[in-house]
């Protein structure tokens, strides 16, 4: 009987050391889980504030919808400058036929007009331009030019950028014999060098119908000029789809105000096309409300 107690004794004595031993160990882990963990020195290069490379990645540019709501202006509200990478890519490196310059090469908005000067046009839309502070790029016509050389001076004085847009606007230019190309491109520098000077730059060339090759564009660089194609294309000369006058101008506005974006070259006419002078002076204020517009760098 004394034997049975103190062996019970001993298993209870026992039980008792095994739950206090317990706690223990429980209160250790309970203490080292409260305690923060060692972190290891943090490297000058993890310390170091990422680069804006790191932090933000370029989105791919999307096209405004014909509502005025949609296309957004700078972040900072204030017009761009050049100073934010306006130059159009080296002669080659774009990404429109026979590596003609699709976009400008940065965030502001190139409007070119082709096929002038006209007598009546050209002053028009320079005015629209003047009234607005834009420049803009002329791409001129050989045999014009010859014609009314006072409206290149007048192109220049504005501080637009000269374009040589061929002497005849032959559509089918780039099939020629090489002697009539090059004879061609040289004599519109020629007549364009003496409406202005030989100093004023004409570092552009665009194809009649922006039928370009791989020869017209070798062509234009060792004259000295970048050849540039186009993103936006309202077909202000097309004026068939149209209804009447008012019909052709909304559609000219809209198409402009679909499909621009940061970075396009837009195509339009002045000579012959006074629905196009109607139609830019709406888009003028317009695109200058979220785009800023420059002309092709000289």
């Amino acid at each position: 009987m004394i034997r049975r107690r103190t062996a019970l004794a001993l298993r209870i004595m026992a039980v008792v050391a095994l739950l206090g031993s317990t706690a223990c160990d429980d209160n250790r882990v309970s203490q080292r889980a409260s305690q923060p963990a060692p972190t290891a020195p943090a490297s000058s290069a993890a310390v170091a504030s990422p680069g804006p490379s790191a932090t933000r990645s370029p989105s791919a540019p999307t096209s405004p919808s014909s509502g005025p709501a949609s296309p957004k202006p700078s972040s900072s509200g204030v017009a761009r400058t050049a100073e934010d990478g306006f130059v159009v890519r080296p002669p080659g490196s774009g990404h429109g036929p026979a590596a003609t310059e699709l976009f400008t090469g940065g965030t502001a908005v190139a409007l070119t007009f082709d096929d002038g000067p006209d007598p009546v046009n050209t002053p028009a839309i320079l005015k629209v331009l003047r009234d607005n502070g834009v420049k803009a790029t002329f791409c001129m016509v050989g045999f014009r030019v010859r014609n009314h050389p006072e409206l290149v001076r007048q192109i220049a004085a504005d501080g637009h950028t000269l374009c040589n847009h061929s002497w005849q606007h032959l559509i089918n230019l780039a099939k020629k014999d090489p002697a009539y190309i090059d004879w061609d491109l040289r004599h519109t520098n020629e007549m364009i060098r003496a409406a202005v000077g030989a100093d004023v730059p004409i570092k552009y060339f665009r194809a009649p119908g922006g039928n370009f090759t791989p020869e017209l564009v070798a062509k234009a660089r060792e004259l000295g000029m970048a050849s540039i194609y186009w993103d936006v294309d309202p077909r202000d000369w097309d004026h068939k789809p149209d209804a009447d006058h008012a019909a052709h101008i909304q559609r000219v506005i809209r198409e402009v105000k679909q499909h621009v974006r940061e970075g396009s070259i837009v195509l339009s006419h002045d000579n012959g096309q006074p629905d196009t002078i109607v139609a830019y002076r709406t888009l003028v204020p317009w695109l200058k409300r979220y785009f800023t517009l420059e002309a092709l760098p000289t």
